[in-house]
């Protein structure tokens, strides 16, 4: 079912947001290494949550909120965020970025389509989406250690 309110936007970003967390606190676990690197990403993505929905619950009026902000299906930014004990490092790194980009993506895709309607939620979107492109970075960084 795709999503089409901002509602449905904002619940399923907070939901992408929620499962990465969950995979770097148990990257943490298992990675003591990056643990460290592992448990700031988790902060910084309940963080997100925070200021995604600050920005929405500070601008949204239910004139927009029935409006179709989007037209993204759930499906096209799924994560795998399984994580056990046999993944290896480079093979949590890798599952680590192909997390990211997917979450990237779906950041930008929805910071675009939001644009139209109001100007804090794309904002925090395009926010979020540039520090998924920092960390995707830092850990092809890792990665190549």
């Amino acid at each position: 079912m795709a999503l089409n309110t901002c509602s449905e936007g904002i619940s399923f970003a907070r939901e992408l947001e929620q499962a990465a967390a969950g995979m770097y606190e148990r990257l943490a676990q298992l990675l003591p290494a990056e643990a460290e690197t592992f448990r700031a990403y988790a902060s910084g993505n309940k963080k997100n949550i925070a200021n995604i929905e600050q920005a929405y619950y500070g601008v949204i009026t239910d004139a927009i909120e029935g409006c179709y902000a989007f037209n993204i299906e759930p499906a096209d930014y799924a994560i795998d965020v399984t994580v056990g004990a046999e993944l290896d490092r480079a093979a949590a790194l890798a599952k680590a970025i192909a997390v990211e980009e997917t979450m990237l993506r779906f950041y930008q895709v929805a910071a675009e389509q939001a644009k139209g309607l109001m100007a804090d939620v794309p904002r925090a979107f395009t926010l979020v989406a540039r520090k998924r492109g920092e960390r995707i970075e830092e850990l092809k960084s890792l990665a190549a250690r």
